[in-house]
């Protein structure tokens, strides 16, 4: 508390977030305090990944099933609820399928196939089994996938990644960090050169499109709108899954 009243409040909510979890992980000696539940939504993603993969094989729109599938994986975040299980899920993949999706699939699909290079951004531990599903419909030879440096609340690392079969499909790099979102500053070099060399990015997630919606880079930010500011800013109402563009090149 008394780190958070002297805080800068005109940080993006992934800088206060890492500072605030780093503190958590310090006073309880635990590097990971959500490993429980982060294997648990790993395991249940991948139970239903099977199916997950018929209704995409099954659609006459594939390439949009995935991505909507993928968005809506990302309601498994334990920053914002922490009361998030299965028939939440369930609810979240039926109104992702069927509602309305915000944002232009078309453009989306025209990017992937005229780009060489895309750097995937991972998110949440369970939502990168949903990353999976879509990135199986990109070209795999140009996809890089990245998770965080080390652990902060439920997002993927690479022992997730290496846990629900990231590393066989990809490559796999993590980005040097802590925070709950790509703080390009805050990633290790490695990280920061892959990510100016990429032609194109696709981001998933409120914390990645928090710390990069001021980046000059050519980005996807694929999310369901968790927090009413970003709603607001984004133009759609809360819960919303949106494809969030900003690119220049694949237009």
């Amino acid at each position: 508390m008394d780190a958070a009243a002297r805080m800068n409040l005109n940080q993006s909510p992934p800088v206060m977030s890492q500072q605030i979890h780093r503190i958590v992980r310090n006073i309880s000696r635990n590097k990971d305090p959500y490993r429980q539940v982060k294997d648990r939504f790993n395991r249940y993603a991948l139970d239903i990944y099977p199916l997950c993969q018929k209704m995409i094989n099954r659609s006459s729109v594939s390439f949009e099933t995935a991505v909507r599938l993928a968005i809506a994986g990302n309601i498994i975040d334990f920053g914002p609820n922490s009361q998030i299980g299965p028939s939440v899920i369930d609810e979240t993949i039926d109104h992702a399928l069927s509602g309305q999706l915000l944002g232009d699939i078309e453009l989306l699909s025209k990017a992937v196939r005229s780009v060489d290079n895309i750097l995937y951004l991972g998110d949440n531990c369970g939502e990168i089994v949903f990353d999976r599903l879509l990135i199986e419909q990109l070209p795999l030879h140009k996809v890089t996938f990245a998770v965080r440096g080390s652990s902060v609340i439920n997002d993927a690392t690479l022992a997730d990644a290496e846990a629900t079969g990231m590393t066989d499909l990809v490559k796999v790099i993590d980005n040097g960090s802590d925070a709950p979102g790509t703080i390009i500053e805050n990633c290790s070099d490695a990280f920061r050169q892959r990510f100016d060399r990429a032609d194109l990015v696709i981001s998933k997630g409120q914390g990645n499109y928090e710390a990069l919606s001021d980046v000059d880079k050519d980005i996807f930010f694929l999310l369901k709108a968790k927090c009413p500011l970003i709603a607001q800013y984004i133009g759609c109402d809360l819960g919303s899954p949106v494809i969030f563009s900003r690119v220049k090149k694949a237009a």
